[in-house]
């Protein structure tokens, strides 16, 4: 039959076609069905100026980080054209004409650049280093394993339990009790605990918040920060960052080459309208033209809510399952703002438009843990920002293929509105956010309003109904505790599996999901060949 496969796989973002790659080089003859008119999900490159088409921008993703080498060997993503150039350091000025920058691997530097501002922050830094790397060493290996059930009694269950306790019995009271805190902190408190610096602490505070609808004093950011700092891009420093070559585009792309290379078949335009489903088994999907592909076995990529909420009757789940996924946090605030600059920023603390080292991290706009408060503040009350924050960089910095020679993309990953403008466009009152955002990053550098040449500003709702990110949360669903490793998305379904039998999950919502990393798609497919070994052995005896 033409339309029957081995698997399907829901979704052609990065995780889908990570899952796809995976499958088809198990030898699964293997289709991705993607809805919109190109794979990449929120992993995109695009020309969004028609009048400018030589400028592409790096759409919503923005940096790389946490895809484990594992990954990236298995599938040769190099080889498919995955190249990655690391970042420089955070850069943040103030209006003053003060600046702080922060390398990820120079402690020397970092000393000095944190020195003008405390010299007993200068002196913490190096622990603080130090501290991050000891959980690192228990936390990045955690984003490998798959959740075991906790609290089930199940034989199996209690074993997979066991294993993980096993595993970490060598962590340590304090250990455990600095995990404990991480989990349970805010970043602001945490920050407190270490520093004495604002201006260290506001530069260190924001990967507390990215991405999170939750200020910096919020219990949990801690955990946030956390996450944005136990990867790297291969290069063995611990939180450091990458800009791809071709944008974050060109990561899917090598995603789908790799899926194509092993026989996977790669369809877009290809929405799915709802999975079928058989006395608890699913068989295939069902197009919104009403074609339908067949298969034993059915990987989503997409958001929880759409796959269980739209995509299958309740009737054929479980009625806590259904609850879990309706009362799936899934808010965000996030606005993306990317711009064709002329010339790169001047900034008063750091003079000139001639690349600087300044130029090729982090263009942080993060002036005080007080304004990122205010700012979340702001959206919970139901208006946009009056000051809001940004995660900047520049990636033309490296990857000339992004813009004419002599200019520049800028990106700027932006927060807070009300996540309630997921619903409804928002697109004046976006567009007032947008040139609050610009003019705070001009009072650092005077030049830039003048020196925008194009801009794109995307809020919550073109998220949700361009690319599926319901809510508009890049992660598929809040990294708050409650959503945390045996809770992403369902205590019990936590394991990459679901309450229909032959369907998995490898959305960003499960464990290790958050950032484009590929975890999800792999630990999906490790789920299913675990599952084929069993079914062997059963069938054998």
């Amino acid at each position: 039959m033409p339309n029957s496969y081995d698997a399907i796989v829901v979704g052609g973002g990065h995780n889908g076609l990570v899952a796809s790659a995976y499958l088809a080089r198990a030898g699964a003859r293997t289709i991705v069905l993607e809805a919109r008119h190109k794979t990449g999900g929120a992993a995109a490159t695009d020309q969004p100026w028609p009048e400018a088409p030589e400028f592409k921008v790096t759409t919503l993703s923005y940096v790389m980080s946490l895809l484990p080498p594992t990954i990236a060997r298995d599938l040769q993503l190099e080889r498919h054209g995955y190249k990655v150039f690391p970042m420089g350091p955070y850069y943040q000025a103030w209006p003053d004409g003060s600046s702080l920058q922060l390398f990820a691997d120079d402690a020397r530097r970092n000393h000095e650049q944190i020195s003008k501002f405390s010299k007993r922050d200068a002196e913490a830094m190096p622990r603080w280093d130090a501290w991050l790397a000891g959980l690192a060493d228990v936390m990045a290996p955690l984003l490998m394993e798959t959740p075991p059930k906790i609290g089930s009694l199940k034989w199996s269950d209690l074993l997979d339990q066991l294993k993980v306790a096993w595993r970490y019995r060598g962590v340590g009271v304090r250990r455990v009790g600095d995990i404990t805190r991480l989990f349970t902190m805010s970043i602001s408190d945490l920050l407190d605990d270490w520093f004495e610096s604002e201006q260290v602490k506001a530069s260190l505070a924001i990967n507390g918040v990215i991405g999170t609808w939750a200020g910096p004093r919020e219990p949990g950011t801690a955990y946030v920060m956390a996450h944005h700092s136990i990867g790297d891009i291969g290069d063995g420093h611990l939180g450091n960052w990458g800009f791809p070559e071709g944008g974050m585009g060109a990561v899917a792309d090598a995603c789908r080459r790799a899926a194509e290379s092993f026989g996977a078949t790669i369809r877009t335009e290809a929405p799915v309208e709802r999975l079928l489903v058989a006395n608890g088994r699913v068989r295939g999907a069902v197009l919104r033209d009403g074609e339908e592909v067949t298969a034993p076995l059915v990987v989503t990529a997409i958001h929880p809510k759409i796959t269980f909420l739209r995509h299958i009757d309740r009737a054929e789940l479980p009625g806590d399952f259904v609850q879990d996924i309706e009362r799936w946090k899934s808010r965000s605030g996030v606005v993306k703002i990317n711009l064709a600059l002329a010339e790169l920023p001047d900034f008063i603390a750091t003079p000139g438009t001639t690349l600087g080292e300044h130029h090729t991290g982090s263009v942080e706009m993060s002036l005080s843990i007080d304004e990122l408060e205010r700012a979340f503040v702001d959206a919970r009350e139901g208006r946009a920002a009056e000051r809001p924050f940004s995660d900047g960089c520049i990636p033309t910095v490296f990857d000339r293929t992004l813009a004419p020679e002599g200019r520049h993309i800028m990106s700027l990953f932006t927060q807070w509105v009300p996540h309630e403008w997921s619903e409804e466009p928002h697109k004046d009152e976006l567009e007032a956010y947008a040139d609050r955002m610009i003019d705070l990053y001009n009072e650092l550098a005077p030049n830039l309003k003048g020196a925008i040449l194009h801009r794109q500003v995307i809020g919550p709702h073109e998220m949700e109904q361009e690319y599926g990110l319901i809510g508009g949360n890049i992660f598929h669903g809040e990294l708050s505790i409650e959503q945390l490793f045996h809770m992403r998305p369902s205590p019990g379904y936590a394991d990459y599996r679901s309450p229909i039998a032959g369907l998995y999950q490898a959305s960003s919502a499960t464990h290790g999901g958050g950032g484009v990393c590929g975890i999800p798609g792999h630990h999906a497919v490790r789920e299913i060949m675990r599952d084929r070994k069993r079914a062997k052995r059963l069938l054998s005896k």
